[in-house]
């Protein structure tokens, strides 16, 4: 893949209407096979599900956007400790190309981690991933972790939900500027506003 596509490193405020749009009809098409409801964010032609990127990893090729990854600097709290990190989100790869993408992106990524100064990158998945993940994280690059709970605040306030919901997902820790060993202990993660 890495070789049959270019990619576009962008701050999200250097993307036009017509960026939007297209990245919406990718969201579309790759999330909703997965679920009528996981394509729902982006049917109005939003780019984005929950929290809005501050940057983006965009893969196109000869037929459009191939794949795609978010990223937002935040603070979480991991257990009792307050902890800056880049999460990492809305990762997509075109159906036709399923296989050859989180590697790709994150490394696409990084330098811009490196630049950003962040000690670790974050991001969940669901358990259905943990095969996926599993292959990523062998060479080290990446620590797939479970047993943690996320918190996290619904991405828009309805009267009749609770306002956060809290799940069971893969935890997907990068080292950046720090070690792995010194990711804080806890078993619960506050995200502190919405998903990416």
């Amino acid at each position: 893949m890495s070789s049959e596509v270019r990619w576009k490193i962008c701050w999200e405020n250097e993307l036009e209407a017509s960026d939007h749009a297209e990245l919406a009809d990718f969201f579309c098409k790759t999330y909703g096979p997965t679920g009528a409801f996981n394509a729902k964010p982006f049917e109005t032609g939003r780019s984005w599900g929950g929290a809005r990127p501050e940057r983006r990893a965009i893969a196109y090729d000869s037929h459009g956007v191939a794949s795609h990854m978010g990223l937002l600097r935040r603070f979480i709290k991991v257990g009792t400790t307050d902890l800056l990190v880049a999460e990492l989100g809305l990762y997509g790869v075109r159906p036709d190309l399923e296989g050859l993408g989180i590697a790709h992106s994150v490394r696409a990524m990084f330098p811009i981690l490196r630049e950003l100064s962040v000690p670790f990158a974050f991001g969940t998945v669901r358990h259905a991933m943990r095969n996926h993940m599993e292959r990523y994280c062998r060479d080290g690059t990446a620590n797939m972790m479970t047993g943690l709970r996320v918190r996290s605040t619904l991405p828009d306030a309805h009267s009749d939900l609770p306002a956060t919901r809290t799940e069971d997902v893969l935890v997907l820790v990068v080292p950046v500027d720090r070690p792995m060993t010194e990711w804080p202990a806890g078993s619960l993660i506050e995200r502190n506003g919405s998903e990416l």
